[in-house]
């Protein structure tokens, strides 16, 4: 996991306002999504991609993952969204309602079309039953893919399902698009609690995203970010038992050992040297 990049708390920050963007440069998230779709109205679309583009091309954000999402493949703002976000170069460029490899195909073809340096990535908004039905495939259908980003609002409303305390409604859907993930090496980030007075139902939730395989949740508010960081990071406990399962099965010298009373196999030393790989990499960006 040399190369993991920590996405514990991935916050959305509205391109259109100016004070917003300021503010992010100071949030102690490991990433942002200056966003052009939701969080902005039809009027200020312009003015709100020339505001991100600046942004991400300005070199003031840190050592934060640096994202903007365009408006959905369709629109009328999408093609002029993703060659100026391709041409501005952030880390990542966000799509919502990816619902096929073809898509993928063409997004990355625009990309690169518009000059999309070679760290802009892509990252793919699953949040359709097209786009989980088919997440296996498009999870594979380019290598500048390396993130999907889950929209668990759009999920609830294509489905006509409900917004309920532990999303038992919609956990079949998050667990095909983390299992498409893992399957291809791309990071997952789970959708957003849309409650921001509701501290002890995003904490569950967090705990519950953590808990089902996700690297991180999107963030609606600043106040959120505190409890992502904690919730998808190994607590100090976590890692001071992986350091001695791992010392316990080295010391054993065969391919069974016990620690702590428990068997321990090489499955169980790949769980703990991932986990002291993501709790050295929050160290170094915490740096």
């Amino acid at each position: 996991m040399s190369d993991f990049t920590p996405l514990r708390s991935v916050l959305y920050m509205p391109s259109s306002n100016a004070r917003a963007l300021e503010k992010a440069k100071t949030i102690d998230c490991d990433a942002l999504i200056l966003d052009l779709e939701d969080a902005v109205a039809p009027d200020a679309k312009a003015d709100a991609r020339e505001a991100a583009c600046a942004a991400a091309a300005s070199g003031e954000y840190g050592r934060r993952t640096l994202t903007i999402r365009v408006n959905s493949i369709g629109t009328e703002w999408h093609d002029a969204d993703l060659a100026a976000a391709a041409q501005a170069g952030p880390d990542g460029i966000v799509v919502p309602k990816v619902g096929s490899v073809e898509e993928v195909q063409a997004l990355v073809a625009a990309m690169e079309a518009a000059g999309a340096p070679d760290h802009t990535k892509l990252w793919a908004m699953i949040e359709t039953p097209d786009g989980i039905l088919d997440t296996r495939a498009i999870a594979r259908a380019s290598d500048r893919l390396t993130v999907f980003v889950l929209g668990t609002n759009d999920i609830v409303k294509e489905l006509y399902a409900e917004h309920v305390p532990g999303r038992w409604n919609i956990l079949p859907s998050l667990h095909q698009v983390l299992l498409a993930a893992r399957a291809a090496g791309v990071e997952v980030v789970d959708g957003v609690y849309n409650d921001v007075k509701d501290t002890e139902g995003f904490l569950a939730e967090c705990d519950q995203g953590r808990r089902m395989g996700f690297d991180g949740k999107t963030l609606i508010h600043p106040g959120q970010v505190e409890g992502a960081n904690s919730a998808f990071s190994p607590s100090d406990a976590a890692i001071e038992d992986a350091e001695g399962l791992i010392a316990a099965f080295e010391e054993a010298g065969s391919g069974v050992a016990t620690y702590n009373g428990r068997m321990v196999e090489q499955l169980h030393v790949d769980t703990a040297r991932r986990t002291l790989a993501i709790a050295e990499a929050i160290r170094a960006l915490e740096a």
